[in-house]
């Protein structure tokens, strides 16, 4: 579904990104890890469009993406959850989630408000309340809802529980793996290892701008080098 080959991007003159190759198959899990400053946002960021990527090639159900515009990557059907939520803060729950409502791929079974209610029964206890009075545990579930309205088939969540309570962590967990049944590929950045391996059908080690490890949840948890190395565990 993602096809990501010999990316490199740029800070004007300063490389971000060294060749990055990294793959997603339909309805799969997979994480970016690595530790802070290594390139995981500026790979999102270059898949997005938020960044123009220097050279290489980034492909969605084979469309290739390097040049286009955000919103029309957004079109082809990637949500983001970006890093710190960026929710609207003088809109209410139910106003952020009904501003990105979107169905450019025609699901027949398109996401609703009231699906991300039954998702997060949390927001609709709140949908009153504006963005900028919710908890952080709630604008980030607000932040996972208001990517799912826009049906995506692909989810991608920049430190998808950084910050948030154990429990609600745990919910955020849970809910992610009710999305991935629903046949949505889902990409995650994340600090929290052991409960992303639970869910992860693949993995992907970043450090200075270079994949350097790749393969699946189990092969990572066996490799203690790679884990204390490029991970710090």
């Amino acid at each position: 579904m993602l096809k990501v080959c010999n990316l490199t991007t740029h800070y004007a003159s300063s490389q971000a990104l060294f060749g990055v190759d990294l793959e997603i198959g339909a309805g799969q899990v997979a994480t970016l890890l690595g530790r802070n400053g290594m390139g995981k946002t500026t790979t999102i960021n270059s898949i997005m469009g938020i960044v123009s990527p220097s050279s290489g090639s980034i492909t969605f159900n084979n469309v290739e993406l390097v040049g286009s515009a955000s919103f029309k990557i957004a079109n082809l059907g990637i949500g983001l959850v970006p890093e710190g939520r960026q929710i609207f803060p003088n809109l209410s729950l139910w106003e952020n989630l009904v501003a990105t409502a979107s169905n450019h791929l025609e699901s027949a079974d398109p996401w609703t408000v009231d699906r991300v209610f039954e998702l997060f029964p949390e927001l609709g206890e709140r949908r009153k309340s504006m963005g900028n009075l919710l908890s952080g545990g709630e604008q980030q579930m607000l932040a996972i809802g208001r990517a799912l309205m826009t049906n995506p088939k692909l989810l991608i969540l920049d430190e998808a529980t950084e910050g948030l309570a154990p429990m609600v962590r745990q919910k955020i967990w849970a809910a992610l793996n009710r999305i991935r049944e629903q046949d949505i590929s889902i990409l995650i950045v994340d600090k929290n290892l052991t409960d992303l391996l639970k869910i992860a059908d693949r993995n992907f080690i970043i450090e200075r701008g270079r994949i350097v490890w790749a393969g699946s949840s189990a092969a990572l948890r066996k490799d203690e080098d790679a884990l204390h190395r490029y991970l710090g565990v």
